[in-house]
Order: structure tokens, then C-alpha cells, then sequence
């Protein structure tokens, strides 16, 4: 299983970071009006936002060999939380597009969402 590259300071992103957890709920509803509720699964869905300002060059190709390598959210890889240093091993990108952008000579920008699968 792949793991998801880190910068050439050690880091896996820059901050700002933005994270949430959410839970798949289904809901029935009757024709009464009533409702039940059941969680979908057994725990919540991780979604980190990872931006990435001033890559160099080997940074920048590293990233989009890597969203290659996966088929965009077709691949599944390891990811090491940048908050708590947890890694989860079922993870995939939300997007199957990945814009990378250039400023100038090294620096490189783009933004991922990523996140649990189960």
C-alpha cells in the first residue's frame, strides 16, 4: 500500500489545515411521519483539506506522480493525520482533478481533500 509523500521538510502539508469528521446516517421515513435513524457505519468519516503553498520542483512532481499513481479517487493509500501523527491505512483523494498551479521559479500551490474510507 502506498503512502502519501511528504514534503522535503518531513512535513505532509502546510498550514492552514482544515479537518472534520462526519457520520453517514440513514434515515426511513414513514408514511406517518416518524423517522428512524441507524449510522451507516461504525465510525465517522476523516476529511483533511491540505493545502500546498511555494513547492520546489521535486516536491510538485512527487504530489502529481502520486494523484497519478492513484487513478485520482480510484486508488486507496496510507495517511499519517498531520494533527495527532495517526496514520490510517484505507484513504483515498475526493477528487479525481488535481490543479496544480505555478507562481513562479519553485513555487508550486495546489489543495487535496482527503479521506477515510471507512
Amino acid at each position: 500500500m502506498s503512502l502519501f509523500p511528504k514534503l522535503k521538510s518531513g512535513a505532509i502539508c502546510q498550514y492552514p489545515t482544515q479537518f472534520s469528521l462526519s457520520w453517514r446516517t440513514h434515515v426511513t421515513m414513514f408514511l406517518d411521519g416518524s423517522e428512524q435513524r441507524y449510522a451507516s457505519t461504525s465510525s465517522p468519516v476523516r476529511r483533511w483539506s491540505i493545502r500546498l503553498d511555494l513547492l520546489d520542483e521535486q516536491e510538485s512532481l512527487a504530489l502529481q506522480q502520486f494523484f497519478v499513481e492513484q487513478s485520482g479517487r480510484y486508488g486507496i493509500f496510507e495517511f499519517q493525520d498531520p494533527l495527532t501523527g495517526q496514520v490510517y491505512p484505507e484513504c483515498c483523494f475526493e477528487s479525481d482533478r488535481n490543479d496544480m498551479g505555478q507562481s513562479g521559479e519553485s513555487r508550486h500551490h495546489t489543495t487535496l481533500t482527503i479521506r477515510t474510507i471507512h
